[in-house]
């Protein structure tokens, strides 16, 4: 408010080295603040000014401006915009070339916050050349530096399947794939990121994260006590697991879906989102797969999810995941019921407080399980509650068992199921009603009445 911007703006070309720098860092500040000091220090003219000496200046000078770009254009793609057109890539990209470290540091996380905005943005630090630069920096010695960089190519590589095709071609994923191991757990989030926004575009980019043998090193990140490690390490096996039945089985085959049921059940909230949604993916491929996760006792800690989580999304993707492994065949159907998934999915569906989002995704995953489900007794005690929408699907599935299960039909009467069948007011000539009509007929009608 005191015009302090246009005072300091003078001060860039200050004979004083020092004085250039602390003004540097003085902008850098104030832009960092909020969205409109850094549209105010856009306003003033002063990003031209700042970078126009930048390759003759020391690199302290260097670090200071590097920090007012990123300051400026972490705010919004219109302001990342503004440091393009300044001309301030070509200058970004000579500093990742600087012998000095923190110099490379502070050009890379300011290209990495103008790529992260879109893909034009991205693309345009891709054109400027700093793709292999970056790539030179993740196998420097300063671990500062490599996670920048890491993460400078994850959100270059977010956007689309070219962007990270451009960060494969400058042979990206050998060094990141090199430093899963690493120690360092800010290093790992940043490495396992970046291959998961590369993974997650195509088969064939997907392919090639798994041919730089992240298996089975990357499982170890499951257990790792940092929990965005653990997140991220899951994203990315999830990512790899979407795509085909072939990269599921791998995932399988290396112990992987073991890991990620494990890493559900040691963790909670968001960190158990990726892992419960790879579970999913993997079953959804196959009759094999969904029973390889069953096998690993994937559906207990499934059903946990659904009872402690507070967050409707999570549940959801829970609801989901299971809905995947029961809906391929009357086995896979008998192993969810069996483990009392049913009344749990019955339950939310109808409570007024779950979103529309979890009743539509609990209410989709409840009717692929009990299409399969010929499991009568698992059946049974959702006769009492369910509502309509859900009641012909249980019915269906009585009137498809009935006809030809002795014992299932007197067990049907005894627990009080016939009864609540004649209850059940259906419309004339609905499905609803032919399938009542179908368990009717199985029995003598003086039982009926």
């Amino acid at each position: 408010n005191s015009g302090v911007v246009c005072l300091l703006r003078p001060l860039l070309l200050d004979v004083v080295p020092s004085v250039r720098q602390t003004t540097a860092l003085a902008l850098g500040r104030l832009a960092d603040y909020d969205v409109e000091m850094a549209e105010a220090v856009v306003k003033a003219g002063i990003l031209p000014q700042l970078i126009c000496s930048l390759p003759e200046e020391n690199r302290y000078y260097k670090k200071a401006a590097a920090f007012v770009l990123r300051a400026v254009a972490k705010h919004s793609p219109q302001l990342a915009q503004a440091v393009v057109q300044s001309g301030a890539l070509e200058m970004l990209v000579i500093c990742l070339e600087d012998f000095d470290p923190g110099v490379k540091e502070g050009a890379s996380w300011g290209l990495g916050y103008i790529a992260r905005h879109n893909p034009e943005l991205s693309q345009a630090v891709v054109d400027a050349g700093a793709v292999p630069l970056l790539v030179l920096c993740i196998q420097e010695p300063e671990i500062a530096l490599k996670r920048i960089a890491a993460s400078t190519l994850s959100d270059i590589s977010k956007h689309s399947p070219e962007l990270a095709q451009t960060v494969v071609d400058a042979g990206a994923i050998a060094h990141l794939a090199q430093m899963i191991p690493n120690p360092d757990a800010k290093l790992k989030r940043q490495v396992l990121s970046a291959l998961s926004q590369i993974a997650k575009h195509s088969v064939d980019l997907a392919e090639l994260v798994v041919e730089a043998e992240i298996f089975p090193v990357v499982l170890t990140c499951l257990k790792d006590s940092d929990e965005y490690v653990k997140k991220n390490g899951a994203t990315l096996i999830r990512e790899i697991a979407k795509h085909t039945p072939e990269l599921s089985q791998l995932i399988v085959n290396s112990g992987g879906v073991a890991a990620v049921i494990d890493c559900i059940g040691s963790c909670r909230g968001t960190v158990r989102l990726p892992g419960i949604m790879t579970l999913g993916y993997v079953a959804a491929h196959s009759e094999n797969l969904s029973m390889a996760v069953i096998v690993s006792k994937g559906i207990p800690p499934l059903c946990l999810c659904l009872v402690e989580e507070h967050e409707d999304h999570i549940k959801a993707a829970a609801a989901w995941a299971l809905g995947q492994i029961g809906r391929h065949t009357t086995e896979h159907a008998r192993h969810v019921a069996v483990a009392n998934v049913l009344p749990t999915l019955l339950d939310i569906f109808v409570d007024p407080r779950s979103s529309e989002d979890l009743k539509t995704k609990t209410k989709k995953a409840l009717k692929n399980i009990l299409q399969k489900c010929t499991y009568l007794p698992a059946l049974e005690p959702l006769l009492h509650e369910a509502p309509p929408s859900i009641m012909k699907h249980i019915i269906g599935q009585f009137s498809k068992v009935l006809p030809h299960d002795n014992k299932a039909r007197r067990l049907f009467v005894t627990t009080g199921g016939l009864k609540k069948v004649q209850e059940i007011k259906a419309e004339p000539g609905s499905l609803l009603q032919e399938y009542i009509n179908t368990i009717n007929n199985c029995y003598p009608e003086e039982i009926v009445r």
